[in-house]
């Protein structure tokens, strides 16, 4: 006995006729008929009346009909008990606070109106915080800065134990005080400071890369991008900051701007673990950026 002839013989049971049941499961009528037949020899009883094509219970398979209907449920029971929801309650979503601020609102928006029964739970954090918070499952995943390959680092890539999928490409800007001329290079710098953010900053790190040349320049931590404005304000300071980002902040009108290079945000989650869930903000996300 079988989960699967027991379905059989509860829908021969409602449809009163093999040749129906058979059609609505796609099977032969001759499988049905075995299925059948094989479960009455192993239970030793008639499970069914036969007059002509019609099939009507016996009072042996009426009271079994109770029993098949409460084991089927009891299976579906188990197996939905054993493996995982299709669609968890809560999403998990880590972010950086540029990509957040300029990038997020209307995604998140979109999937409230559409799945308004999935939560979203936002974090913020660096590139490499919210890396370090996907692989210890603290979060499902994270929009994050992927480092450019040229920029070389001292510890295996905690990327290549992850999934990921290009979404923005961000322009990464320098900018400097309003009254600072234009720039070419680091060496054309008259500020003694790069306002960044956290060490775990991707956009920090290239800023930083590409001041090297400079011995006059140093890194002055800041703790917002709001900070960093009031920083290069003040005129002795340059700052780095998406393009994104600095397109929604209040720079005053003539502040310069270098262009350093684009970099790309990737949404990513652990290897085999991309839910229905994160297919959602997935693909929320590409339509965003006018990817289908």
């Amino acid at each position: 006995m079988d989960f699967t002839t027991l379905e059989i013989f509860l829908l021969v049971a409602e449809r009163t006729s093999v040749t129906r049941a058979a059609t609505e499961i796609g099977r032969a009528p001759s499988n049905v008929t075995n299925r059948i037949r094989a479960l009455e020899e192993e239970l030793g009883v008639s499970l069914f009346n036969r007059d002509g094509k019609k099939m009507t219970l016996t009072r042996e398979g009426r009271l079994f009909r109770s029993y098949a209907a409460r084991l089927v449920a009891l299976g579906d029971e188990a197996r939905n008990a054993l493996k995982p929801s299709l669609m968890p309650d809560v999403l998990r979503l880590g972010s950086m606070e540029s990509t957040a601020a300029s990038r997020l609102p209307p995604v998140l928006q979109s999937i409230t109106r559409a799945h308004p029964n999935l939560a979203l739970r936002l974090t913020m954090g660096s590139t490499e915080e919210l890396t370090r918070a996907v692989l210890a499952e603290e979060i499902d995943c994270a929009l994050i800065a992927r480092l450019p390959g040229d920029i070389a680092i001292s510890r295996p890539d905690l990327l290549d134990e992850l999934d990921g999928d290009p979404i923005y490409r961000e322009d990464v800007l320098i900018v400097l005080p309003a009254s600072h001329p234009p720039i070419k290079t680091a060496l054309d710098v008259r500020v003694t400071w790069l306002a960044a953010l956290e060490p775990g900053c991707t956009y920090r790190r290239v800023a930083e890369q590409w001041a090297r040349p400079s011995a006059t320049i140093a890194t002055k931590e800041v703790s917002s991008y709001h900070a960093m404005l009031a920083s290069v304000a003040a005129g002795d300071a340059i700052g780095v900051v998406p393009r994104s980002v600095f397109e929604l902040m209040d720079w005053p009108g003539d502040a310069q701007t270098h262009s350093l290079r684009e970099i790309q945000t990737l949404l990513v989650y652990r290897k085999g673990a991309c839910s229905p869930a994160i297919e959602i903000l997935r693909r929320e996300l590409l339509d965003d950026v006018g990817v289908h």
